[in-house]
């Protein structure tokens, strides 16, 4: 991924933060293929970081990924930018977004890792339903393991970009972020949150 100087994102701990809160992904192997997927971010048994998933048995992907590199994607909010917002002229429209760009070696699991970290991505997105037998007994959830492959991807690159207009003048950051926060659009306002979150693009930097 391309990432200029001053939008690049190094902080591991917030890549991963931005990696939990985006976490639906997009697993790309050396052949172009590619799988969407949720991911779940963590250390392994050798404290390795590594995301963790699963496809459908039934999708030949993952025989290609096994054993070798992949990259995975993962887009936060996004929204148009346009040049009528900022107090510096001349401007022209420019797309402003949050991007995480994984890369490894992928290795299946066996069935008691991949029932583990099944069970981590619904406690990540909802955690009662481990204590609801009635909706998910443990006897379905096994017949249904069986239709899936796990696997994880071992991390040895991480790349992060935060392109939210932190290299204009105060000024302009303040027209940016006050349009976004005021637009109709949903992921407009998501991006003026993060923004604020991570005090950048937001006149504060």
């Amino acid at each position: 991924m391309y990432v200029e100087k001053k939008f690049q994102l190094s902080d591991l701990d917030a890549m991963r933060s931005f990696i939990a809160q985006n976490s639906f992904g997009l697993i790309v192997s050396t052949d172009l293929n590619s799988t969407h997927l949720p991911f779940v971010c963590d250390v392994d048994e050798n404290g390795k970081l590594c995301l963790f998933a699963h496809m459908a048995k039934a999708n030949p992907h993952w025989k290609t990924i096994d054993n070798n590199r992949a990259l995975v994607v993962f887009n936060g909010p996004h929204a148009y930018i346009s040049p009528s917002w900022y107090a510096t002229k001349p401007a022209v429209p420019t797309w402003n977004y949050v991007a995480v760009h994984c890369y490894g070696v992928v290795q299946l699991l066996d069935e008691d890792d991949t029932a583990l970290r099944m069970r981590q991505l619904i406690s990540h997105y909802e955690p009662s339903l481990l204590k609801d037998d009635s909706t998910m007994p443990e006897d379905y959830q096994q017949r249904l393991r069986q239709a899936v492959v796990g696997f994880k991807l071992e991390i040895d690159d991480i790349q992060g970009k935060e392109k939210l207009g932190q290299h204009r003048k105060h000024e302009d950051q303040l027209g940016v972020f006050s349009s976004l926060n005021n637009s109709a659009d949903p992921v407009a306002k998501l991006l003026a949150e993060y923004m604020e979150e991570r005090s950048l693009g937001n006149g504060e930097t």
